[in-house]
């Protein structure tokens, strides 16, 4: 395809200085809008038919012109040549091509400024759908992990501190919550993201008689823009998208770090698969969490994707102005990484392999059942805030004697306190801990398996809903 004249060139006596051309072209990038941009287009131009602009056969030979653009562009037939400056002139200027002058009458009453409006929200509404099937995706692989390993017991931790026994699976399943959220904000956010514009004009709507409830009917939307200018301006619905890709890959960045923690020699918890892993270019025997670790170096990408469109938009006046091109990019690079990320989680979570007895070990070391042994002094009648006095003491002692709660002798704990009998050392065993946590939400066995079976109940229900 040629270098064709400008859609605008008519008010201009010279040409565009090539590097003014390079400088404005967003070409380069906003290509991947094509499918949504004919499809808007073929939308238009059925409206411009039934508005009286377009008659049947010439309508019939746009719709046409535009499917056969597609399939070029699907082959990857596209010249980004900085002259043809974006995705919706460039397929314009081949309609015209292909069919003639009747090619220049598809965008009557229609401006870029909505147009590429509409292009975003189709790619969004299209992209949206597919991150929360891969939140889906990872939200299983960490259930079948936790539900193959229901029998693991791990430290918890605050503070980077061991803190009381978990369940492994409990602990996984805290991530399976942050991805329900993640997934009910893409989902929430579509009501924002199916609005549509067309109709809008560059800013003070069409003077022609489109029905823009049939244009959005057609397109899947279920709501039509209510104010032209803020329709052509409007950018919440990217910067809202890249909010909750923002968030999500920060959860998924505190998981990688857990995984880095997990996979170290300090720790031990956990193996990550071969395939899933480099070596070094000096160290032979080093094996790197190196996917775990650029998924939470890449998460910084993603926030600057949404702090960049924001500061784009804080100082805008209304309507459009062109600093809007700078959304696709951001956008676009969100969607990547987002995406990437899901991908490549979901297969290393699924192959990690549990190093149950290391886990167990490291609970049953630094006093993890501290809690529970003031718990039990609570059971013999003792106020709370007591029992924690007396077994903070205790556990002072334990550090001096280098020795655990449950390796103490009855006449050691008889000096810190009366109470103590026979039935301490069973109240205080790992397990004993664990099944003792049976409220809604805990770490108890029971409730874990019950919370495994609802999230899969769930997650079987959204995809019924699809």
């Amino acid at each position: 395809m040629g270098k064709t004249k400008k859609a605008w060139g008519g008010r201009f006596g010279e040409g565009t200085d090539t590097q003014v051309e390079a400088y404005t072209a967003s070409i380069s990038f906003d290509w991947r809008l094509y499918p949504y941009d004919v499809q808007g287009s073929i939308a238009y131009a059925r409206a411009l038919m039934k508005a009286g602009v377009l008659t049947g056969v010439e309508a019939g030979r746009i719709i046409r012109g535009l499917e056969e653009i597609k399939k070029e562009l699907d082959k990857g037939r596209l010249d980004p040549d900085p002259a043809h400056e974006d995705i919706h002139m460039y397929i314009e200027g081949r309609l015209i091509e292909k069919i003639g002058e009747v090619g220049g009458k598809l965008h009557t009453g229609r401006s870029r400024n909505e147009q590429v409006a509409l292009d975003l929200r189709l790619y969004l509404r299209a992209e949206t759908g597919e991150i929360v099937r891969e939140i889906r995706a990872l939200q299983e692989a960490l259930l079948d992990q936790a539900e193959t390993h229901l029998d693991v017991i791990m430290p918890g931790y605050t503070h980077l501190q061991r803190a009381q026994p978990l369940l492994w699976a409990h602990h996984l399943l805290a991530y399976v919550e942050m991805l329900r959220r993640d997934g009910a904000r893409f989902r929430d956010g579509l009501q924002r993201v199916t609005v549509m514009p067309l109709g809008s004009g560059a800013l003070a709507g069409t003077a022609y008689a489109i029905d823009r409830a049939a244009l959005a009917e057609e397109l899947g939307f279920p709501e039509v823009s209510r104010n032209s200018v803020d329709a052509v301006s409007d950018r919440d619905f990217a910067v809202e998208f890249l909010a909750a890709s923002s968030i999500t890959m920060m959860h998924l960045s505190r998981l990688c770090e857990e995984i880095i923690l997990w996979a170290s020699t300090e720790f031990g918890f956990v193996d990550i698969p071969e395939a899933f892993a480099t070596g070094s270019s000096l160290m032979p025997q080093k094996k790197n969490p190196d996917v775990a670790e650029l998924a939470r170096g890449k998460t910084g990408r993603v926030f600057g994707d949404l702090i960049a469109l924001l500061t784009a938009m804080k100082g805008l006046p209304l309507s459009y102005n062109r600093d809007l091109q700078e959304d696709k990019e951001r956008v676009f690079d969100a969607v990547d990484t987002l995406r990437g990320t899901l991908q490549v989680l979901a297969p290393l979570l699924r192959g990690l392999r549990v190093n149950a007895d290391r886990m167990r070990q490291a609970t049953e070391e630094g006093f993890l059942n501290a809690t529970d042994a003031a718990d039990y002094l609570v059971s013999k009648g003792l106020p709370f805030r007591r029992a924690h006095e007396v077994v903070g003491k205790i556990v002072r002692y334990c550090i001096e004697q280098r020795k655990r709660l449950e390796e103490l002798s009855r006449e050691e704990l008889s000096r810190y306190s009366p109470l103590f009998d026979a039935g301490f050392y069973t109240y205080i065993a790992l397990d004993a801990s664990l099944h003792r946590r049976a409220v809604v939400g805990g770490t108890a066995p029971k409730q874990v398996r019950k919370a495994i079976q609802v999230i899969r109940a769930e997650l079987k229900k959204e995809m019924g809903k699809k």
